[in-house]
């Protein structure tokens, strides 16, 4: 199975790095560095996940890509 693309960028307003998931609503973390702010993501994927499944919520598949991954059509 793929894994979820994770994005990873530092927040002027937070003073830290957010790491998120796109294929997962609203799953983030904040970190004070992009390697906490991925450990905590790590976290937050497995109680996201955790959460969904005893919900009987649909867990959506990896299929997020950013543009520059995208192939052209032209």
């Amino acid at each position: 199975m793929k894994d979820y693309h994770i994005n990873i960028f530092y927040s002027e307003d937070d003073a830290g790095y957010i790491a998120d998931i796109p294929d997962l609503h609203h799953c983030s973390a904040f970190g004070d560095t992009p390697a906490a702010a991925l450990q905590e993501l790590e976290i937050a994927k497995a109680a996201w996940l955790e959460a969904a499944q005893e919900l009987g919520k649909p867990i959506p598949p990896p299929t997020y890509r950013p543009v520059i991954y995208q192939a052209r059509t032209a």
